[in-house]
């Protein structure tokens, strides 16, 4: 019985070794994994359980070889900026990430094959990167014209030397939505631009507008045409004859003070004419039974 009892305790400790063995052992995976961009800058995100493994990312471009990036080897972070490295930008492309253990040993290829891989959802920078607000101005142009003149935000891409803007990487493919409406009216017109200077016509003089603006992008799908709304920016209309501001109500109720006013005066009007005409009757009466 007591060697029964040994056997059974032994078996418990094997077990709970095995298992925290295994544990240390099994790479967690990655998980969640995304990309986020924004104006081209392109990071890979993913989650992980807390552990001492490191992760690798490679990155396939149109399904052709996997290419390392220099500062994505063994990385102890779940985020990997690949900005420099996905060109040209019009392409798809899909990363791998593979977790490695803190101490690899490189020479067994086992081992090597045995490690978690994780593929990420392909994309496609050119076509899928998000635009920030632009800012923008508006100065008058003329009777009933303001021209709206936008600035093309900067990207985190460079060239010999030069941060590009949207404009630079997007070129004709960039136009701006320009939306706008009259102050007090709820009914919004939009205009849409293939240039950073943009001419709005066709306004009421003298009224005051508020305008909005959004990068444009219609060889794009759908989901990723426009960008994001710009603050928005009003102009300052000028100041009008009180008659011309009122409304056809406020038009209705000074035409009703104007003729009550216009009754009662009247009316006082003959009141005091028949008061007259009386007290002259009464005079005139008084004076003619008095005796000469």
């Amino acid at each position: 019985m007591a060697f029964l009892k040994t056997v059974l305790y032994l078996g418990v400790c094997l077990s709970a070794w095995i298992i925290t063995t295994a544990d240390n052992i099994i790479a967690p995976k990655a998980e969640n994994v995304h990309w986020v961009s924004l104006d081209f800058k392109t990071i890979l995100i993913w989650t992980t359980k807390p552990s001492n493994h490191t992760y690798t990312v490679q990155y396939s471009e149109d399904d052709r070889d996997w290419n390392e990036t220099p500062d994505c080897i063994r990385v102890s972070e779940s985020e990997c900026d690949l900005t420099n490295h996905l060109e040209p930008l019009d392409r798809t492309y899909v990363a791998d990430i593979q977790t490695e253990p803190s101490a690899m040993d490189y020479e067994n290829e086992y081992l090597m094959e045995e490690l978690p891989h994780t593929y990420s959802p392909p994309f496609n920078p050119y076509r899928e990167s998000n635009i920030s607000a632009v800012k923008f101005t508006v100065t008058a142009a003329g009777e009933g014209r303001v021209t709206v003149n936008i600035t093309d935000p900067l990207t985190s891409i460079h060239q010999r030397g030069k941060q590009l803007s949207i404009r630079d990487v997007l070129k004709n493919d960039l136009k701006y939505k320009i939306s706008y409406y009259k102050s007090e009216s709820t009914g919004k017109r939009d205009v849409i631009s293939d240039s950073s200077v943009a001419e709005v016509s066709k306004l009421d003089a003298g009224q005051s507008y508020c305008f909005m603006v959004a990068a444009f992008i219609p060889a794009r799908p759908k989901t990723s045409q426009q960008g994001a709304w710009s603050a928005q920016l009003c102009t300052e209309g000028e100041e009008q004859n009180i008659l011309q501001e009122l409304s056809l109500g406020a038009w209705v109720g000074v035409v009703f003070i104007l003729l009550t006013v216009l009754i009662a005066i009247i009316t006082v009007t003959v009141l005091c004419c028949r008061c007259c005409r009386q007290r002259n009757k009464n005079l005139h009466a008084s004076q003619s039974s008095v005796p000469i």
